[in-house]
């Protein structure tokens, strides 16, 4: 037995400690990732030196392996605080562009709306453009501000446009004739409804829908509108609605409206959309309003966003709408434990990791989902730890130990007469 073993033993206990300590240190960090110490046996001889059981020269640290098990999920008040549940990292990049990664989700805006980290980098992913989420290479994510343009009534293009109606007509009503009918005298007509329509500078009006049985199974739909000065004037005729003997609606669909800009008084222009009665019925039970709604809205100001489990940032309007105005994405990688720690919880790629692999969160099983409102807490077991630091400051004093032990038996040769 010799000195170096028993240094070698110290000097790895000591790297061992360093671990634990700084485990410990940042078992309260966002995002921490443990570290595990590994060490080696040293020996001097080759695989043909002189003797089968060479005595070895002690141990070394190999390397200090971080540990990417999932930590803990904690709910927080800020919509942008964001845990990863399961792979992946944060893509960040700095004002250069240096690119890194990081699993800490707590972020906030910049004075320029980027969303930033405490270190400023900056969160990246895939932009929008109308609501359009802009798939392709990543950028810095930058929340849009701009207030909501108005629609009018008809202008969608995401789905059903215009008016959309699903009634049920009372098939056992009295029959109206047309020639009689006054929109401000309820007698003439059976039933109505009425919707708020848009025109295209954003103003409301109320468009109503009378309803006249004028024969079996035929009923006819007069409309008005009340502009936003109160004064209703008649559209005429929207069309007849038909049904067969089992009260099913035979009527192509959908009807056509179109309203002058003079009657909507407010400036905007003329107004045109569709009217759909598609599942309207006519049987007996009485009159019901099951589907009465359109497309078109008002100005909206953005009122608040959240970020879904798929990464995608929606913001809320003011005028009830939301609209699509970013997308989270995430980075995994073939061997993260191939990454280097640069400090503030970040890496950076390396050739061990190899390359990136971009994708939406939730994509696939390398990709973990997103939770808004929470962070992932360091996944440092801290009882854990604390027993590790225990063993290892044992094994710290035994090799201090065989240090001693050393040093009596030199004493004992040097005293030998």
């Amino acid at each position: 037995m010799g000195f170096q073993q028993g240094l070698s033993g110290l000097n790895t206990s000591s790297k061992n400690l360093d671990v634990i300590g700084n485990n410990i240190a940042n078992s309260s960090t966002v995002g921490f990732k443990s570290g595990q110490a590994q060490f080696a046996d040293v020996f001097a001889a080759s695989l043909q030196g002189a003797g089968s059981l060479p005595v070895g020269l002690g141990s070394k640290l190999a390397t200090i392996v971080q540990q990417f098990t999932q930590g803990n999920i904690t709910s927080t008040n800020n919509p942008l605080d964001i845990a990863i549940n399961g792979g992946g990292f944060f893509r960040m990049s700095d004002p250069a562009g240096t690119v890194s990664y990081t699993r800490n989700g707590q972020f906030q805006f910049d004075k320029n709306d980027n969303i930033v980290n405490s270190q400023g980098l900056r969160l990246m992913g895939y932009s929008a453009l109308n609501g359009i989420i802009q798939t392709g290479n990543p950028v810095p994510l930058q929340l849009d501000r701009s207030d909501l343009q108005p629609l009018a009534t008809g202008g969608a293009t995401n789905g059903p446009a215009g008016v959309v109606a699903k009634l049920n007509l009372d098939s056992g009503e009295t029959i109206k004739p047309v020639a009689s009918f006054n929109f401000a005298d309820p007698s003439t007509y059976n039933e109505s409804s009425s919707i708020a329509v848009y025109d295209s500078l954003g103003n409301a009006h109320t468009y109503t829908m009378y309803y006249l049985k004028t024969a079996a199974n035929t009923w006819d739909v007069e409309a008005t509108l009340t502009n936003t000065a109160g004064v209703t004037t008649a559209e005429g005729s929207l069309g007849t609605l038909s049904f067969n003997t089992s009260g099913v609606l035979t009527t192509a669909m959908p009807l056509a409206e179109s309203i002058p800009a003079g009657d909507l008084g407010t400036g905007a222009a003329a107004l045109s959309f569709n009217v759909d009665y598609a599942g309207t019925t006519q049987f007996g039970g009485g009159y019901s309003i099951n589907t009465l709604r359109q497309d078109g809205y008002t100005l909206g100001k953005l009122s608040g966003f959240t970020v879904g489990a798929d990464g995608l940032l929606v913001g809320r309007y003011t005028n009830g709408q939301s609209r699509d105005l970013g997308k989270v994405i995430l980075a995994s990688f073939a061997n993260p434990q191939g990454l280097s720690a640069i400090g503030n919880n970040q890496w950076v790629q390396t050739s061990s990791s190899g390359p990136e692999l971009i994708s939406a969160p939730g994509s696939d099983g390398q990709h973990g989902v997103l939770q808004s409102s929470a962070v992932e807490d360091s996944n440092v077991d801290l009882t854990q730890e604390l027993v590790n630091m225990i063993t290892a400051q044992r094994v710290y004093q035994a090799n201090a130990q065989t240090i001693k032990t050393q040093d009596s038996v030199l004493q004992t040769l040097v005293n030998l007469r």
